[in-house]
């Protein structure tokens, strides 16, 4: 059995008719990359912030 050609490509441009993007670029995507960049900048400020308090666990005697 032959498999089809895929041609994935990784940002979709608007005049492009074609589905086979990982992104498209309009509201939702760029909402979620927001999202996203958001909850991982809280995640390594809160990791940063637990360092400080508790010390790290490299020090710990």
């Amino acid at each position: 059995m032959k498999q089809g050609e895929e041609s994935t490509q990784f940002v979709k441009e608007p005049e492009e008719p074609t589905r086979d993007y990982i992104f498209q670029k309009n509201g939702i995507t760029k909402t979620a990359t927001f999202i996203v960049v958001g909850f991982l900048v809280v995640l390594i400020a809160a990791l940063l912030v637990s360092i400080f308090v508790f010390g790290s666990p490299m020090t710990v005697s």
